[in-house]
């Protein structure tokens, strides 16, 4: 089944045309990485699945997921999960740990008098606390919290809802280098539980060896698209980040010096 189909769609933001009679599609088989610099398209996509953008309406083209172009919010919630990095700016300074999480079930960037939340949700929220070894925070306000114990709350406010995808927006962005890490092990630990991954970024380090499907965005355009062994090299590097590249591998795992 496909993860994501996108035919031959056209993007604006204001006046600015990101993407351009764009095709992607992305199946369940394997774990995938969006990879490309700024500016190259990884967050219109991103913009796309969240609903915050619209494709330009034409006969010629069509955006599905898992191979529907309309959605009850409430069932997408539940096969497909985003995790990014800018949801840690929308709550209030006085939230805490439990609501972040408990705010995944109505995607909501808070909880609000009208949610209800019953015994199976509350359940469910320590159960993915746990997870994540996280449930000590659980009465502690998110505000007060390390980038890397809010990046867990974010997560857990995904994985509430159990979906069978979850997309990660630079995930290790701002985290220091034992804590980016952990977080990556959670990633690996995620995918052997079944969970498939779509990671968008523009850092080598952070792709798990178990993601295998590398796609290089450049100036909103797939350039290359493979096997991650194949695509990961100093030319193909070299040429999507206009910068003399070499690579390195180790453990499964990527790094870039100058070339």
């Amino acid at each position: 089944m496909n993860i994501i189909d996108l035919q031959n769609i056209t993007v604006f933001q204001g006046r600015n045309k990101i993407l351009d009679n764009f095709s992607l599609t992305i199946d369940e088989s394997q774990s995938t990485v969006i990879l490309g610099p700024n500016g190259s398209g990884k967050t219109t996509i991103l913009k796309l699945l969240n609903r915050e953008l619209y494709i330009v309406e034409d006969k010629e083209s069509s955006l599905k997921i898992f191979e529907k172009d309309r959605w009850n919010v409430d069932d997408l919630r539940s096969n497909l999960g985003v995790v990014s990095q800018h949801l840690q700016h929308g709550y209030s300074n006085s939230a805490l740990g439990l609501y972040v999480v408990l705010s995944g079930f109505y995607s909501s960037d808070g909880i609000w008098q009208h949610q209800k939340f019953d015994e199976k949700k509350l359940n469910r929220a320590k159960e993915v606390m746990d997870l994540l070894s996280i449930s000590e925070l659980q009465e502690r306000e998110f505000s007060s919290m390390s980038t890397g114990e809010q990046r867990k709350f974010l997560l857990a406010r995904s994985l509430v809802n159990d979906p069978a995808v979850l997309v990660f927006d630079e995930p290790t962005s701002g985290l220091d280098m034992s804590t980016c890490f952990q977080y990556l092990e959670i990633i690996r630990e995620l995918i052997s539980m079944g969970k498939k991954v779509i990671l968008v970024t523009h850092h080598i380090h952070e792709i798990p060896p178990e993601v295998t499907r590398v796609i290089l965005l450049k100036e909103g355009k797939v350039v290359e698209d493979g096997d991650k062994d194949k695509v990961l090299n100093d030319a193909s590097l070299t040429n999507l980040f206009d910068w003399p590249i070499k690579v390195i591998k180790e453990n499964g795992y990527y790094q870039v010096i100058p070339g």
